[in-house]
């Protein structure tokens, strides 16, 4: 049985298919109640092929489906504030177009290589972290303006 927040999140992405937006936020007030807060992002995330922005700030996700992979358009990802301990390698390395990624105040400690595949990052926010090294890859990330 899936809760309210996964419920809701499901909705909006049905919406957004529908109404083929290029953003899509899923985000949460910080002060929301947890059981507000989504724990798992729907698979059907990866239907939204034409999302160029999405914002999942201040939920509780501790891991990204594989089928965000598919959002090969996206050009923001904001995952800050959320329970994520690790970044798999993919869906991350398919993001190739992306230009902004927000992962300030998670749980990680550590980053996959793979992160250096996203050449076109602008912004890498790893900050509130956990982190005691950053990979090598990231020295590929010549476009990046911020850190």
């Amino acid at each position: 049985m899936k809760d309210s927040a996964y419920l809701k999140a499901e909705k909006k992405i049905q919406e957004a298919l529908k109404s083929g937006a290029a953003e899509l936020d899923l985000s949460q007030k910080f002060n929301a109640k947890d059981s507000e807060k989504l724990t798992e992002l729907p698979e059907s995330i990866g239907k939204l092929k034409q999302l160029t922005s999405l914002k999942l700030s201040n939920t509780k996700l501790t891991t990204l489906p594989p089928s965000l992979g598919q959002l090969t358009q996206l050009q923001t990802l904001d995952l800050s504030s959320n329970k994520l301990t690790a970044l798999p390698d993919s869906p991350l390395e398919q993001l190739t177009q992306l230009q902004s990624l927000n992962l300030f105040n998670n749980h990680l400690t550590a980053l996959p290589a793979s992160l250096g595949q996203l050449t076109q990052l602008t912004n890498l926010d790893l900050s509130s972290n956990q982190l005691t090294t950053l990979p090598p890859s990231l020295g590929q990330l010549t476009q990046l303006t911020e850190l």
